[in-house]
């Protein structure tokens, strides 16, 4: 409920490390006792209910924004969401889909808060601004839309390989009900994101 208050109100580079160090923290945390000690059948079953809360819950926040950080709040969440699919399926193919998903969603993050700032600067804060940012600044706009189009899971880009993988150990471990809400909610979260580009 915070995050998107946050990341408005925050400066870029607190919002992006408010972004990727918690959820690479949690994620070592919770991959080490998952390796170390493994867990039962009611654990597993509230991994699944909250993956799935933070996917529905991230993708239709996000539809509403109309400010350009607030959807990237929102796609955070649904992320985690996403994220703890891997980790919620309790099999090495499931931590190795986590770490594959938590390193290409830093590197979306990083690169998306590295042009924040620029779009800032431009007076952009409304997503309706962006729609002159690629006569003011075409480089940004196209790195800006390839990012998104990334966090929107469009193929062959890197978020959608990240979803794949994490989709794929979700079936691969039985849960038939995660993966296609997963399915579900990436594609009401590329509506959302894909109006950033």
């Amino acid at each position: 409920m915070w995050a998107p208050d946050i990341y408005e109100g925050s400066p870029t580079p607190v919002t992006a490390f408010l972004s990727i160090a918690p959820k690479i923290s949690i994620s070592a945390n919770m991959s080490r006792v998952s390796i170390v000690a493994s867990y039962g059948g009611t654990l597993q079953q509230i991994f699944f209910f909250c993956s799935i809360a933070s996917m529905i819950l991230g993708a239709l926040a996000a539809m509403a924004q109309t400010k350009v950080k607030r959807p990237l709040a929102h796609s955070s969440i649904g992320h985690v969401g996403y994220i703890r699919t891997g980790f919620s399926c309790g099999t090495i193919e499931g931590i190795q889909s986590l770490l594959i998903g938590i390193f290409i969603y830093a590197s979306m993050t990083i690169d998306a808060f590295a042009i924040v700032p620029a779009l800032r600067q431009t007076r952009v804060k409304y997503i309706a601004d962006l729609v002159a940012l690629a006569k003011m600044n075409p480089i940004s706009a196209m790195t800006f839309s390839i990012t998104m189009f990334s966090y929107a899971g469009i193929p062959p880009l890197a978020g959608f390989c990240s979803k794949f993988y994490l989709f794929f150990a979700a079936l691969g471990c039985g849960a038939y009900f995660l993966a296609p809400v997963g399915v579900v909610t990436s594609v009401i979260g590329r509506w959302a994101a894909g109006r950033l580009p």
